[in-house]
C-alpha cells in the first residue's frame, strides 16, 4: 500500500514564486518591454484622435469643465446631465474614429503581444518551444470574454439606471442614487469573480501550447482538461487578480495623497506626481502578470510529477 503525501494549495508556494520571478528581472523587463512598445504608441494615436474630435465641436458649451468630484458627490444630477450633454457632442466624433481605431489596436495588441510573450516563456524556461504565431491568436481570442464581460457590466449598469433613476424621477419622485451605486458595486464585483473563476483557460492555453508544440485549438481545448489542477488554476487566478484590485486601491490612495496640501502645490506637482503612480502601477502590474504565468508552469510542472509518481508506484 503507498500512502500518498497530503496535497498542497496551489497558492502555499505564492510567496516562493515571487520571490523566484523577482530575482529573476530580466522577466518582468521583457513584459514591461512589449507591453510599453505596444502602449505608448497607442496611447499617442488616441490622444490625436482625440484632440481632432474636440477640436471639431464645441465641447466647453457644455460646460464639463466646470464639473468637480463635489459637485458629483453633492448635486449628482446637475453633473450627470453635463457629463450626458458632453457625451453628446463628442459621441459621434469618437465613434467614427473607434470603428477604425479599435480594430487596428486589437490586431497590433495581438501580434506585439505574441512576439512578447514568446520572447518571455522562452526565458522563462528553455524546455518551452512556444510559437509566435499561435501565441498571436490566443491572445485575439482572449479579447472576446473580455469583451463580452463588458458588453454584459453595460447593459447591467444602464438595466440598474432605468430602475432605480429613470423610472423614479418619471413617476415625479426622487432617485435612489445609493440603490444605483450599491447595484453597480455588487454587479462589477459579480462578474469580476466569474471572469477571475474563467479566466485561467486563456491564460493556460498559450504555456500548454509552448510545452506541448500544440496549435491554437488544441491548446485551448487542452486548457478545459486539466482534471484536478482546475481547483489550484482558478486560485491562483483569483488571487492574482485579488492582488491587481488591490494595486488599483493603492494607486488611487497615493494619487489622493497631496489632495491635503492643494492649497501649496502646484498643477504641474500633481500632474507628474500622478504620472509617477501611474508609472509604479504598471510596473508592479506587469510583475504580478509574469507571477502568474509562472504560477501556472510551476503548477503544471508539480501535477506533472506526481502524476508520474503515483505510475511508478503504481507498477
Amino acid at each position: 500500500m503507498v500512502t500518498q503525501a497530503p496535497q498542497q494549495r496551489a497558492t502555499q508556494g505564492f510567496v516562493g514564486n515571487l520571490s523566484w520571478v523577482r530575482a529573476r528581472p530580466s522577466l518582468t523587463a521583457i513584459e514591461v518591454a512589449w507591453r510599453w512598445v505596444f502602449g505608448v504608441p497607442a496611447l499617442l494615436l488616441m490622444y490625436r484622435e482625440a484632440v481632432k474630435v474636440f477640436a471639431a465641436v464645441p465641447w466647453r458649451a457644455t460646460g464639463i469643465e466646470d464639473v468637480t468630484v463635489n459637485q458629483l458627490l453633492t448635486d449628482p444630477m446637475k453633473a450627470s446631465t453635463t457629463i450626458a450633454a458632453f457625451a453628446q457632442v463628442v459621441g459621434p466624433g469618437i465613434y467614427r474614429s473607434a470603428l477604425w481605431l479599435a480594430p487596428l489596436v486589437l490586431v497590433v495588441w495581438a501580434v506585439v503581444s505574441g512576439v512578447g510573450r514568446t520572447l518571455l516563456l522562452k526565458r522563462m524556461d528553455r524546455m518551452l518551444k512556444p510559437r509566435a504565431g499561435t501565441l498571436m491568436l490566443l491572445q485575439l481570442l482572449r479579447v472576446i470574454p473580455l469583451a463580452l464581460s463588458f458588453g454584459l457590466w453595460w447593459l447591467g449598469v444602464r438595466a440598474l439606471a432605468e430602475w432605480a433613476i429613470l423610472k423614479p424621477i418619471a413617476a415625479g419622485g426622487d432617485p435612489a442614487m445609493m440603490a444605483y451605486v450599491g447595484g453597480v458595486i455588487v454587479l462589477s464585483l459579480g462578474l469580476f469573480v466569474i471572469t477571475a473563476a474563467v479566466g485561467w483557460v486563456f491564460s493556460l492555453a498559450p504555456l500548454l501550447s509552448a510545452m506541448k508544440g500544440e496549435g491554437t485549438v488544441a491548446s485551448l481545448r487542452d486548457s478545459l482538461r486539466v482534471g484536478r489542477m482546475r481547483g489550484g488554476l482558478v486560485e491562483i487566478n483569483m488571487v492574482l487578480s485579488i492582488v491587481k484590485i488591490a494595486l488599483l486601491v493603492l494607486a488611487l490612495v497615493f494619487s489622493a495623497c497631496p489632495l491635503p496640501f492643494q492649497t501649496e502645490i502646484t498643477d504641474e506637482f500633481l500632474f507628474w506626481w500622478n504620472c509617477v503612480i501611474a508609472v509604479w502601477y504598471f510596473l508592479t502590474s506587469d510583475f504580478f502578470h509574469v507571477s502568474r504565468i509562472s504560477s501556472y508552469l510551476r503548477l503544471w510542472q508539480a501535477n506533472s510529477d506526481a502524476v508520474s509518481k503515483e505510475a511508478v508506484s503504481s507498477e
